[in-house]
């Protein structure tokens, strides 16, 4: 009887720290991918010299800036610390890229198709944390939700200036 119980109360434990784990990570990597996406978008709009494409830049860093005050406020439901960014490293090698890439091509078209393949890469991760947990908090869920919607949402916009 007694270790039956103390089974279920393990299980009740486990299972809720697991859970807070799976919401605590869902957000760390949605606001990793909102701070990628706002760097990349600040590193490209110096290279932009299209009024009109910069203004959509502008609109869809707002949006990205958007999810991450999202994950701001809930994440200390989950935790008294602060959500994960991207580190010093990955920041450098998204301006690398950005640089090495627009050497000899930095029309319009060729920034939004840099833009295009990092948001492809967002959407696939994003799909992935959708599909691999179930089990999520409903507020985790909407806000990860809403950050696919919002990339697929980008990758339409950005077609537009292929």
């Amino acid at each position: 009887m007694v270790h039956t119980f103390v089974n279920t109360i393990f299980k009740l434990f486990y299972g809720r720290i697991f859970m807070e784990n799976q919401n605590l990570n869902v957000l760390d990597e949605v606001n990793k991918g909102a701070t990628m996406g706002m760097d990349a978008i600040t590193y490209v709009s110096e290279k932009v010299e299209d009024n009109t494409f910069k203004e959509v830049l502008d609109t869809e860093y707002n949006k990205y800036k958007d999810i991450s005050i999202r994950v701001n406020d809930l994440y200390s439901n989950y935790s008294d610390k602060e959500p994960h960014e991207t580190n010093a490293m990955n920041k450098m090698m998204t301006w690398y890229g950005v640089q090495m890439n627009t050497m000899v091509d930095d029309t319009t078209s060729k920034l939004s198709e840099l833009l295009m393949q990092g948001t492809n890469m967002g959407i696939i991760e994003g799909r992935r944390l959708l599909n691999q947990n179930h089990d999520i908090g409903t507020d985790v869920k909407n806000i990860l939700n809403d950050f696919v919607v919002m990339q697929e949402d980008s990758v339409e916009t950005l077609k537009k200036y292929l």
